[in-house]
């Protein structure tokens, strides 16, 4: 990866304390994204898109790929049979990058957090990698996720194990309880990043909406 210096990094990132900062920091990081998260190896993307397939049926649309950065799954959807998919961000720099790969039907350069200007029941899945870490997104952003999303669709989603042993875990659990969602698949935490030291794990999580 890129030295903090260029672009603010990750480690800025995560530090970050206004959804201002983290836009900020990405915005400037755009230009190398791409390149650097390969370099690191980056996997959040590919575990998104196995478990989506296994849990969506092929074609259903609309998605919305909430966190969708530079388009990094965005170009993969396409590939394996979800057409319709718009982007959501924090950072306008990232989604002119996302544009330029021609594979959204729609952009919005939003927060996730707080309320979304979309509809009840809008899209048949949702998919949202890299997001729920340290800096960026808690488990306050699932509520408007489960809103927008039809009952029957999937959340996709990776968590950061701080963000797990800090509320995450207990937040779910409360949403099965209350018959909004059931997890339809939880993997083992693995590293989302392997060319990167101490990077600390994360799982991927399907809930289905009902």
């Amino acid at each position: 990866m890129a030295d903090d210096k260029d672009h603010g990094g990750l480690g800025a990132a995560y530090a970050a304390q206004r959804p201002e900062d983290v836009a900020a920091i990405y915005d400037n990081w755009s230009e190398t994204y791409d390149a650097d998260m390969s370099a690191a190896g980056y996997r959040h993307p590919t575990i998104c898109l196995a478990l989506l397939a296994r849990h969506l049926p092929r074609g259903a649309a609309p998605l919305l790929d909430a966190g969708a950065g530079t388009g990094l799954i965005g170009e993969w959807l396409a590939i394996t049979g979800y057409p319709q998919v718009e982007a959501l961000d924090i950072s306008q720099g990232m989604l002119a990058k996302a544009a330029a790969k021609g594979v959204y039907s729609a952009l919005h350069c939003l927060a996730l957090g707080g309320p979304l200007p979309f509809a009840d029941n809008a899209y048949a899945g949702i998919v949202s990698a890299g997001v729920f870490t340290s800096g960026h997104v808690g488990a306050e952003g699932l509520d408007e996720l489960i809103r927008v999303c039809r009952p029957g669709g999937v959340i996709v989603l990776t968590i950061k194990n701080t963000l797990w042993n800090a509320g995450f875990a207990d937040r779910i659990a409360a949403l099965e309880a209350e018959g909004r969602v059931v997890r339809a698949e939880e993997t083992a935490p693995y590293v989302s990043m392997p060319g990167e030291a101490d990077t600390v794990p994360s799982r991927g999580l399907v809930l289905r909406v009902i």
